[in-house]
C-alpha cells in the first residue's frame, strides 16, 4: 500500500465510530477521527494512535535484548497499544549512551529481538524500533550510577562528534568525525535497519534528537564544522538527510520510516521550529512518512518550560507547515488530553513514555474512559468482569 498516514495530510482517513464532520478547506465530508482510530501509513495499520515510546532501559548486555526487554514491550503490547517502539538501540558499539544500551551491530543481535517482535505482533501491536547513535553523550555510566561519562581508562570509550566539543565541560574533547568516518555512520544506519527487517520490525525510526549524534549535527551550539556538514542550514541537514534517502531506498516499500527531531534546543541560537520546519519538508520529499516531535537535549544549560502537553505546538507547526504526519510527545498523561490532541488535529499519533511505565495498561483504560470496550486479555477477563461489578 502506497498511501501515507495521516488522514488530513492525504484526505483518505482510517473509519472512525463517531461519524463525520465538515473539511472546511475542501467543503466536503470527511469521516472523524480520535485517539481510538486506526492508522494507515504505507502498507502498516495500527489498531489506535497510542504508541509507547522509545525509553531506554539500560538493561542490556553486549547490546542484546534479555527478559526484562521481552516483559517491558511485551506488557505494552498487551496493554493495548497500538504501537510499541523499541529503544534508542546503537547501529555501532561506539553509539551506546551507556555499556547497557541496545544494539543492532551484529548479526547475532537480531535473534534476540525478533522474538520480541513476534509477540508485539501476536498481541495486536506494532513494533517499530528506533536507530541511533550517542555522538558525543556516548560512553556515559548508568543513568541511576550518575550518568557521568566513563573515561577509556576505566572501559570507556571515545566519544565521536561533528565538532571537538564535550557536552559538558569536565567530559573529554569528542573525536571529530572525518569524511571516512561519516560514511562509517551511514553505513552502520543502513546495516542496522537490514537487521531491523530481518528481526521483522514493521516500522524503522531514525533518532535525530535529545542531543546524540544526528541531532549535534544539526544544531549550531554543537556543530561547528567548516566544511560540506557545517555551517549553512543545507550544510547541517546533510547528514541526516543523507541517512534517511539511504534507508529509504533500501527498505520494503510497504515499511513506514520516521524521524524523531527535537524541535527545538530552546536556546537563542541553537536549533529551533523554523528550521525544523524545512528539515520535516526535506525529509517527506525524500519519502520519510512521519517526524516524531520531542524538543531539547542539545546543552545541559537548556531552560525548558515544561508542563503538560508543552510540545504538542511544535508537533502541530510541523504537521500544517511541512505536511508531513507528526507525533507528539511530552507529559501528555490524560486520555482525554490526548484524545483532543488528535481530534484537534495537532498531531496523527501520541506516543506516551513515563505514563507509559507507570500504567502499562494505559491504552485499555483509556478506551473505557472514551466510551469505548476495551478487549482486556482474555487471560484478565476475570478479574476485569469482576471489578467492574
Amino acid at each position: 500500500m502506497s498511501t501515507t498516514a495521516s488522514a488530513r495530510q492525504t484526505g483518505s482517513l482510517a473509519p472512525a465510530a463517531h461519524g463525520c464532520r465538515a473539511d472546511t478547506d475542501h467543503d466536503r465530508e470527511v469521516p472523524e477521527v480520535d485517539l481510538l482510530s486506526p492508522w494507515t501509513s504505507r502498507g502498516v495499520t495500527l489498531r489506535n494512535r497510542i504508541g509507547v515510546a522509545p525509553m531506554c532501559q539500560y538493561s542490556a548486555r553486549d547490546g542484546f535484548a534479555n527478559d526484562w526487554h521481552f516483559v517491558h514491550l511485551g506488557s505494552r503490547a498487551v496493554g493495548g497499544a497500538g504501537l510499541v517502539v523499541v529503544e534508542a538501540t546503537a547501529v555501532t558499539p561506539e553509539g551506546r549512551i551507556t555499556p547497557g544500551d541496545l544494539g543492532l551491530w551484529r548479526d547475532e543481535q537480531v535473534a534476540p529481538l525478533a522474538r520480541i517482535v513476534e509477540f508485539l505482533h501476536g498481541q495486536g501491536a506494532v513494533a517499530a524500533i528506533q536507530l541511533a547513535h550517542a555522538g558525543r553523550k556516548a560512553s556515559s555510566h548508568l543513568p541511576w550510577e550518575g550518568g557521568a561519562q566513563i573515561p577509556v581508562s576505566e572501559g570507556g570509550w571515545p566519544v565521536l562528534a561533528p565538532s571537538a566539543i564535550p557536552f559538558h565541560p569536565e567530559d573529554a574533547a569528542p573525536v571529530v568525525l572525518d569524511s571516512a568516518g561519516l560514511d562509517a555512520v551511514v553505513a552502520a544506519f543502513e546495516a542496522a535497519a537490514r537487521r531491523a527487517v530481518e528481526a521483522g520490525f514493521r516500522i524503522i525510526e531514525i533518532h535525530a534528537a535529545h542531543g546524540y549524534l544526528l541531532h549535534e549535527f544539526l544544531s549550531p551550539l554543537s556543530n561547528r564544522r567548516q566544511d560540506e556538514y557545517g555551517g549553512s542550514l543545507e550544510n547541517r541537514m546533510r547528514l541526516v538527510l543523507r541517512i534517511a534517502g539511504a534507508l529509504r531506498q533500501r527498505l520494503p516499500s510497504e515499511m513506514p520510516l520516521f524521524v524523531r527531531i527535537s524541535a527545538s534546543d530552546w536556546v537563542e541560537g541553537g536549533w529551533d521550529i523554523e528550521q525544523s520546519v524545512e528539515l520535516a519538508r526535506r525529509l517527506k520529499a525524500l519519502g520519510v512518512d512521519l517526524i516524531d516531535v520531542s524538543s531539547g537535549g542539545a546543552v545541559p544549560t537548556a531552560r525548558i518550560p515544561v508542563g503538560p502537553g508543552y510540545q504538542v505546538p511544535f508537533a502541530r507547526r510541523i504537521h500544517d507547515e511541512a505536511g508531513i504526519a507528526t507525533a507528539a510527545v511530552g507529559l501528555i498523561t490524560d486520555p482525554q488530553q490526548a484524545d483532543a490532541i488528535v481530534t484537534g488535529g495537532d498531531a496523527d499519533l501520541v506516543l506516551l513514555a513515563r505514563e507509559m511505565l507507570r500504567e502499562p495498561y494505559w491504552a485499555l483504560k483509556a478506551q473505557q474512559s472514551l466510551g469505548q470496550d476495551a478487549a482486556w486479555p482474555q487471560p484478565y477477563g476475570y478479574a476485569v468482569k469482576r471489578r467492574a461489578r
